[in-house]
């Protein structure tokens, strides 16, 4: 299967879909996937588990095809190249078929258990439930790293619930219907849910140790990923810009002014302070140059847009979905040679 992936269900049936991305995981997920075996059929049914190799440089896609023959409700999707975490989130949520979603990481750091407690948070009345760690695991630069990007997403997001954003969330399938024809390489899942609904909430939830590997996460990728937060899915920094602008104009204006009033007071004299003005102009000229560059961004993003470049593409599925998929298709041919013999 190639291209995009196709919209299976516009209203989900009633059971839970888990969409994990995978990258470099292939001593993780065979971990991962008896885990969710052991949890899952005691805590709803029917639910699926869909897999999504982020192109994976290991034996990742391997791994995902051997149990595919192994659990019957999992289904692996393999991209074309490496999109990132959000796209290959994005590509899972289109295809899953259950009325709620949950997503999480494939190096163990999310408990199985805990989907219990999302699912029962998300059962008062919310949306979109996050899960929480009770405490940060990782060093000083990757906490800054985070808290800075969480600080990024409560402006994107413009609610007070994004400072508890984890990759460990539940919520409602239906709120993909308000991102449904968003297509960008830059992704950010929470800021699209916010499109489709205000109820977020945030629940405590274990974090175990990562067994294998080390993050991909990168302090670098989530000053990058802040930095894509602000220029790709907000106008935040074109009104700083505008405001930037607005202030130093004003303050060009008054000291225009104070030049005019010391060359009266001084009947003619020349101005002293050459230095001062100077330095004014340097900043005039530093200030400029910040926001032609801001705009550029923007005008950058915007010629990307306009390609129409996809937010993933798929070289193949196999598993749950694909079977269903085929099924479909059969059923359809049948119909139509039916039809065309009556």
């Amino acid at each position: 299967m190639h291209g995009f992936l196709p919209e299976l269900r516009h209203n989900p049936a009633p059971g839970l879909s888990i969409v994990i991305p995978a990258y470099n995981s292939e001593q993780s997920l065979p971990v991962l996937l008896a885990a969710l075996d052991g949890t899952l059929p005691h805590l709803v049914t029917p639910f699926e588990v869909i897999l999504v190799n982020d192109g994976s440089r290991d034996k990742t896609w391997q791994t995902i095809t051997n149990l595919v023959q192994v659990y019957p409700w999992l289904t692996g999707i393999n991209l074309m190249r490496n999109y990132g975490q959000h796209n290959a989130l994005l590509t899972g949520i289109r295809v899953a078929r259950y009325a709620t979603l949950v997503t999480m990481d494939d190096d163990l750091e999310h408990p199985p258990a805990e989907i219990r407690r999302l699912l029962n948070k998300l059962d008062e009345g919310f949306d979109v439930v996050y899960g929480t760690p009770q405490q940060q695991q990782h060093g000083l630069l990757r906490n800054l790293a985070s808290t800075l990007t969480k600080t990024m997403l409560q402006t994107a997001m413009g609610i007070e619930a994004a400072r508890n954003v984890s990759a460990f969330r539940a919520f409602r399938t239906y709120l993909r219907d308000a991102f449904v024809a968003y297509q960008s390489p830059f992704v950010s899942i929470d800021v699209l849910l916010t499109w489709g609904t205000t109820r977020f909430t945030a629940v405590e939830v274990q974090h175990s140790a990562r067994q294998f590997g080390v993050s991909n996460y990168t302090f670098r990728k989530l000053i990058t990923h802040a930095f894509n937060l602000i220029t790709g899915l907000t106008t935040w920094p074109l009104q700083i810009a505008s405001w930037l602008g607005f202030g130093f104009t004003a303050f060009g204006i008054l000291i225009f002014i104070y030049v005019i009033v010391r060359y009266l007071l001084n009947g003619g004299a020349v101005v002293p302070g050459f230095s001062f003005l100077a330095s004014v102009i340097a900043i005039f000229s530093g200030i400029q140059l910040f926001v032609l560059g801001m705009i550029g961004e923007y005008l950058a993003r915007m010629h990307i847009r306009l390609m129409n470049r996809p937010t993933s593409v798929t070289r193949e599925m196999i598993g749950a979905i694909s079977r269903q998929v085929d099924d479909q298709a059969g059923a359809g041919a049948s119909e139509k040679i039916s039809s065309m013999s009556l």
